[in-house]
């Protein structure tokens, strides 16, 4: 079972590439956090944390009794992935964390806290993809406007008055406001701590703003059941469809398979 859990202003579509891969070799899941995509909006903007959406992806997980898990986390997934390694340690096979990690740099921070609760509108999916494209070209600098426009299409939807935009609760910044409020802890490496044992992966954007190459690799000192890759010419995060990124999940999952094997 995989269970794929998205970024901060993303939604289950992250994992489009993925699901088209694997869909025929593994069931999967990829919920909308609440505030994002098919989810309700939160009556409380401030329970958009990471803790509150530990506590829904607990209770999802209960209610479709799922036992065996690969959690794949792009960046607040990564970081929910990490929360769970503790109260769900039993049952988590295989996990991936999508450039992010107990180490956050101010620097990503901030970029993030400019531009999260801004979701538009734009007239047409064209108009967006080229706001995204100049946005963002120091994330994806060799993008082309239909790679653009892929990306654009799994970010955004069109509202009943035909206008287009990025598809979440705008009051997810909110909580970015408060102290701690974007990362819910001040210490997460205990919380990474707990996935010692599990097949693991890493991967980090070579441009990355947010996860650094020094705390990627303290993260494989900590735990050497974690492998690293870094996919290059992106910055955060990596979208998956990579050739780095397919071949380093798909490693992961032959790990998390043999590991059964050899359990059984």
């Amino acid at each position: 079972m995989l269970v794929c859990l998205p970024g901060l202003t993303r939604n289950c579509r992250d994992f489009e590439g993925v699901a088209e891969r694997l869909a025929g070799q593994w069931r999967l899941v990829c919920p909308d956090m609440r505030g994002r995509g098919d989810s309700g909006y939160a009556p409380d903007p401030l329970s958009y944390t990471p803790l509150v959406y530990m506590q829904d992806i607990e209770a999802m997980v209960e209610a479709l009794s799922l036992e065996r898990i690969v959690f794949l986390g792009t960046s607040l997934g990564g970081l929910l992935t990490m929360f769970l390694a503790g109260p769900l340690k039993d049952r988590i096979a295989g996990a991936m964390l999508n450039d992010i990690g107990p180490t956050l740099e101010a620097v990503g921070l901030q970029r993030i806290a400019g531009y999260v609760g801004k979701i538009g509108p734009w007239p047409t999916w064209v108009h967006l993809a080229r706001h995204l494209a100049a946005t963002g070209a120091d994330v994806f600098p060799k993008f082309d406007l239909t790679q653009w426009l892929v990306f654009a299409k799994r970010v955004a939807c069109v509202q009943p008055s035909g206008r287009i935009v990025l598809d979440y609760d705008p009051r997810i910044a909110e909580p970015f406001r408060v102290p701690n409020g974007a990362a819910g802890v001040a210490d997460l490496w205990p919380a990474f701590e707990a996935l010692a044992g599990v097949p693991s992966l890493s991967l980090r954007g070579a441009l990355s703003d947010l996860f650094t190459a020094e705390t990627q690799a303290e993260m494989a000192r900590r735990n050497p059941d974690m492998a690293i890759v870094t996919v290059p010419d992106v910055g955060h995060a990596p979208t998956l469809d990579e050739p780095e990124s397919i071949a380093a999940i798909d490693a992961l999952l032959a790990r998390v398979l043999a590991a059964r094997a050899a359990a059984a």
